[in-house]
């Protein structure tokens, strides 16, 4: 029985990781993410949060840059006015540095105003824009679903 434990353990340990690619991600050079956020159904949003949880959780604090940019209705999940559940979520993210960037054509088009938002979104003209750009400065885009 022992045995078997040990053999368990050793399978998780040796397992339960991901391995990373060269050159792989350190301080210097952190993984980059840009995620854009262009819906606003709270199921389909979880499952985004969910993925950045996830990435969060295999690669060390220190070698990850996460950055998330809301356009479209997708700005309605960065709202103050947006499901508590969601926004605490949002807000949790935003303590481990996931950055939440805002789309002002968007705001623009909704007549929305920065004091609509949660705390410590910070706003670009065009969202779309961000990520293409986010993407030509070397991050990796992701589009969880």
């Amino acid at each position: 029985m022992k045995k078997l434990i040990l053999l368990l353990l050793i399978t998780l340990f040796a397992f339960g990781k991901s391995t990373f690619s060269d050159p792989q991600p350190s301080f210097e050079n952190p993984r980059r993410v840009v995620i854009p956020l262009y819906v606003s159904e709270p199921q389909k949003v979880n499952h985004i949060l969910g993925s950045i949880y996830n990435i969060l959780k295999e690669y060390p604090p220190e070698t990850l840059k996460v950055v998330v940019v809301a356009y479209g209705t997708g700005m309605r999940v960065i709202k103050k006015d947006y499901d508590t559940k969601t926004l605490a979520r949002v807000k949790s993210l935003m303590e481990y540095d996931v950055e939440f960037i805002g789309c002002r054509n968007t705001m623009e088009t909704m007549h929305w105003i920065d004091t609509d938002f949660i705390d410590d979104v910070s706003f670009v003209q065009a969202g779309i824009v961000e990520v293409i750009e986010r993407q030509v400065d070397g991050y990796i885009g992701v589009t969880p679903y």
